[in-house]
């Protein structure tokens, strides 16, 4: 039997703490739909880059990254969506490019930015609006001497030279920015495609996958129902906040806004981990009688650490190509898809290096480690052991998938999370997986911070 002697106590929690997950989930996944896709910021961000990076961009090149001019297509794009819904700068930048400035005049907005220097830029442009011969004090634009593609804007609107600040050397920085975010992911999809037809066909040759052997705790399902239910979302994403939330709320009264954010989430994660690998520590104690550091109870198997590591970067690379079809075909069949994962938007707007430090530590050092513990440490081998390796994989990944609480990045979450699953049976080690999926989300942090202008 699947479950035996399950105490009366333990069965109440385990229903308790299902009934709970059931509606924090699902009000979370409701939750998501409200929230913006970071997918227009990224694409408009890049379009920004590319703007600068003219300047310093080989002309047998351009043809391979401009198909139309870069100014037009965001200002194309932000005339898609409705006016109220930009946000301020996005708001300035759109009306900044359009070429006819009656509709400023027509909206009425002058003076309803709470940016006091955008209104000034408004006032500017209704002038030259009124008379096409005005010209500006240029002094004055210095005030967006911070947001380089916004004074690159201004300097083609009001025909002043911004040389002094989008310089040559900022240029061909931009170029290489830009030359990173096309190229790192087509080689990596390139490398992951040529690895993932290899080990097809010889998975085809073999007429077997080749799994290690995978030893699971000694719990059981029910147990799993408490670490997950109970642990991960009933004491960690929803008790753990409040202590977390009110601890750097407490202390960090007189520091910025950008890094109280990152503080939050940094700490936010802490605590929230610590329910369920307390939970894990009771359960191995009351197992075996004793929590010995020295035993290995997830199968970590740090030695060699080389071949850990390159099954880890293996994985990585084999399953990029799938997670980014996926990502692919849900953007052609939904439109304006929502619920990105908050975190992406704090990274690319993010303007503080020790908040960016704290968040780089968060997502790839503490998320891969915490997750790999619950989902492919322990989750995963009790689910192999009693439905087989390839339900095990399937369920622990949709486990995984709905536990991030976004519907739009569900089904790619979902194929990262089988890739994450086979990688720790067929290596036989979970650091392979912690790996594999700290390079997922560094490569996702990479290509943000290389966004920002």
């Amino acid at each position: 039997m699947i479950f035996k002697n399950i105490s009366r106590t333990k069965l109440s929690l385990a229903l308790i703490s299902l009934v709970i997950t059931f509606f924090v989930w699902q009000q979370g996944l409701r939750d998501s739909l409200n929230r913006p896709s970071v997918s227009f910021d990224i694409s408009q961000k890049e379009l920004e880059i590319t703007e600068l990076a003219l300047k310093s961009m080989p002309t047998n090149l351009k043809k391979f990254f401009i198909i139309n001019d870069p100014v037009d297509q965001i200002n194309k794009s932000l005339s898609q969506v409705l006016f109220d819904e930009l946000t301020e700068r996005n708001k300035l930048i759109w009306i900044i490019s359009s070429e006819s400035n009656e509709s400023i005049i027509d909206k009425n907005i002058s003076n309803e930015f709470e940016n006091k220097n955008y209104n000034l830029v408004i006032d500017e442009i209704e002038k030259k609006s009124n008379n096409s011969s005005y010209k500006p004090n240029t002094n004055k634009f210095n005030l967006f001497i911070d947001d380089r593609f916004l004074y690159h804007l201004l300097s083609k609107k009001f025909d002043f030279d911004d040389s002094s600040l989008i310089t040559k050397s900022f240029s061909s920085k931009m170029f290489l920015k830009i030359l990173a975010i096309r190229l790192i992911p087509l080689l990596t999809i390139l490398i992951g495609t040529i690895l993932a037809l290899k080990k097809l066909s010889k998975t085809i040759s073999l007429k077997k996958f080749g799994w290690k052997e995978i030893k699971s705790l000694d719990l059981e399902l029910i147990d799993m129902v408490i670490l997950i239910a109970g642990g991960f979302v009933v004491l960690g994403e929803v008790i753990s906040p409040l202590f977390s939330i009110t601890l750097v709320e407490i202390f960090s009264k007189n520091i910025s806004t950008e890094l109280s954010q990152s503080l939050k989430i940094f700490f936010g994660y802490l605590f929230m981990a610590i329910p369920p690998l307390f939970i894990v520590f009771y359960q191995i104690k009351s197992v075996n009688g004793e929590f010995s550091l020295k035993k290995d109870y997830f199968q970590f198997n740090f030695l060699p650490v080389k071949d850990a590591v390159l099954k880890g970067v293996e994985g990585w690379l084999t399953i990029v190509p799938f997670v980014l079809l996926v990502s692919l075909i849900m953007n052609n069949l939904i439109d304006n898809q929502n619920g990105s994962n908050p975190l992406l938007e704090i990274v690319l707007n993010n303007n503080n290096y020790l908040s960016f430090i704290l968040l780089f530590l968060t997502t790839t050092l503490l998320a891969p480690l915490f997750e790999e513990i619950i989902f492919r440490g322990i989750l995963l081998p009790t689910l192999s052991r009693d439905f087989g390796i390839i339900l095990g994989i399937i369920v622990s990944a949709f486990i995984f998938a709905l536990a991030h609480l976004s519907l739009g990045e569900m089904p790619p979450l979902f194929v990262l999370g089988m890739g994450l699953g086979i990688t720790r049976i067929a290596s036989g080690s979970l650091l392979s997986s912690v790996i594999m999926h700290s390079l997922w989300n560094g490569l996702t942090f990479l290509n943000l911070f290389l966004l920002r202008t």
